[in-house]
């Protein structure tokens, strides 16, 4: 279906296109938006706001840093590992204004999976929290990263209150092992070392580069998806233009420059990278970080201090929030937003939220490659449950058999997606950027689809063997390759099997070698080696596995018997 098909069915207020010559890049966004917004809170987290004023000032600096004490220059690779804090979106907004391309790096990375993305992306700087030096270290020989910048918690906290928060985190806590990283410079100097000086603009255009996003892509082996300026400001446009839908007051749903957003899905995410970290510039709102959204208790205290109005997470999220005794009791008068992706959202979720908050939840759909969002459902009631909405402005779906042969509406088929937040393609992998993109634009998603007579479209399957855990993807083959290293394992398979929490939970089927192995030692090897949400929730041993015969395991057998 071409893009024009949906325009008829979007709601009052959103746009049918959106202008791609508005700006020349995110940093063109960014620096009019600070001026425009200059006065009006950008972030805050652990009670310290920043206006946009100042994220302008020390983003400056941090780029100034670069610019004067390091050889890095435009096109080269930063990698940035932080959780929720403030310092993020400063050295992500800086690191872009020298003209480099930012490597956003899960800081809950193992070793393993830390060396596979600073190898493969050839990052030359890191930024990342002192909590996890001690990694960085071991990791450190293996690379090619020349410049180190190290962050601490309490960093951008008045002086003292940040003296204890860092005190806490080291010795109450127990969060820094110890480490040795002289070189590393501290963030705080590198802002003072980086003040004052002139920023030398940059040339860069829609064209470049920005992000390197990591992702498994339809293989285990995670690959770079090239964002670039022109990708992410077409999707900060796209959100932004949804978000216009009129409400019943005949006023644009978010108002510019008036918006309390709250960020507890990580920012190194696609999804709240590009929703919380940049299309927030567009409309000059204010987001709140939530540094640990595990810890409830805390994340609902944070949320009382706010009359939010949106709200982006996931199913796990939501379940986890009104779980809590102290959730009906927030002030929701103001909350007109609550967008769910990363992972299906569920019908009794969508229905408790609607009840106990006053506002819907809306699903929509995107992935790494398209920067992320593809789709999403109108707000209210003209929201449908089971759906991921209709394509965003400038975006085209259409539904392929296997052949490649387009589907009529309401015809199974995989989702193939068209517009300009599509990837350019996965950094130095023409082969695999050839297997999902075709020469007139369309990407290939992996998933498949019915796209309704009414426009909406439902995901009703996935053509790969991905497994989504609380919004993150995780590769079966990944999970076997790594295990097939284990001296004991003869051969595994790893499954997606529902989880009431997390969505999907990750099931390994493994055969052992003579002399046998446990179940124990196969969840401290993969405690080892895979973050959290990657770590098998459910290992079975068996004696075989179903297999065709060329020897290649059968994981849809396997998925049938659990």
């Amino acid at each position: 279906m071409q893009a024009e098909f949906w325009n008829d069915k979007r709601p009052a207020g959103v746009p049918h296109e959106i202008d791609l010559t508005a700006y020349k890049s995110i940093v063109e966004v960014f620096e009019r938006s600070c001026k425009k917004f200059a006065d009006r809170p950008a972030f805050s987290n652990l009670g310290v706001t920043l206006s946009y004023a100042e994220l302008d000032r020390l983003s400056a600096a941090f780029a100034g840093y670069l610019q004067k004490h390091t050889d890095l220059k435009p096109g080269d690779r930063i990698a940035v590992q932080m959780p929720n804090i403030l310092q993020y979106p400063i050295a992500v907004f800086g690191a872009l204004r020298a003209g480099l391309i930012v490597v956003n790096t899960n800081p809950l990375y193992t070793a393993r999976e830390m060396r596979h993305q600073f190898k493969d992306s050839g990052v030359r700087a890191l930024v990342y929290l002192n909590v996890f030096g001690k990694l960085v270290q071991e990791v450190l020989p293996d690379t090619d990263i020349e410049f180190l910048i190290e962050a601490r918690m309490g960093d951008m906290l008045p002086s003292l209150k940040g003296w204890l928060v860092n005190s806490v985190v080291k010795h109450l806590k127990k969060m820094v092992p110890d480490y040795q990283l002289p070189q590393a410079q501290g963030f705080k100097s590198v802002l003072r070392q980086g003040g004052g000086q002139s920023l030398k603009p940059v040339k860069v255009g829609l064209d470049d580069i920005a992000v390197l996003q990591y992702t498994g892509g339809t293989t285990g082996v995670a690959k770079g998806a090239m964002l670039t300026h022109g990708n992410l400001v077409a999707n900060m446009q796209q959100i932004h233009a949804c978000l216009s839908q009129l409400g019943d007051d005949g006023q644009a749903l978010m108002k510019e420059g008036q918006e309390i957003m709250i960020a507890p899905l990580p920012l190194y995410h696609i999804y709240a990278f590009t929703a919380n970290c940049m299309c927030m510039m567009v409309n000059g709102n204010h987001n709140i970080l939530i540094s640990n959204p595990r810890d409830i208790g805390a994340f609902i205290k944070e949320l009382k201090k706010w009359r939010f109005s949106a709200l982006l997470g996931l199913n796990t999220l939501f379940v986890a929030l009104m779980d809590h005794p102290e959730f009906k009791d927030l002030d929701f008068s103001n909350l007109k937003v609550t967008n769910s992706g990363g992972t299906a959202l569920v019908k009794a979720t969508a229905e408790r939220w609607q009840a106990i908050t006053g506002c819907s939840v809306v699903e929509g759909y995107g992935l790494t490659e398209t920067s992320p969002v593809a789709s999403t459902n109108p707000y209210g009631d003209k929201a449908r449950l089971g759906t991921v909405g209709i394509p965003v402005p400038g975006t085209a779906f259409k539904v392929i058999d296997d052949e490649g042969v387009e589907q009529p509406l309401g015809e199974r088929g995989e989702l193939c997606v068209k517009g300009p937040q599509v990837m350019k393609g996965y950094w130095q992998r023409p082969e695999a950027t050839d297997e999902v993109l075709d020469a007139e634009g369309w990407l290939k998603t992996g998933d498949v689809a019915v796209i309704d007579p009414d426009g909406f479209v439902r995901i009703v399957d996935r053509k790969k063997d991905l497994i989504i855990v609380s919004g993150f993807n995780v590769y079966p083959n990944e999970i076997e390759d790594v295990l097939m290293t284990h001296p004991q394992v003869a051969s595994c398979a790893a499954i997606g099997v529902p989880d009431e929490r997390s969505g999907e939970a990750v099931k390994l089927f493994v055969v052992a070698r003579a002399g046998g192995v446990t179940v124990e030692e196969l969840k401290a090897f993969c405690r080892e080696n895979f973050t959290a949400y990657k770590v098998p929730r459910h290992i079975v041993l068996r004696e075989s596995l179903p297999m065709t015969p060329v020897g290649k395991i059968l994981r849809r057998e396997l998925r049938d018997i659990a």
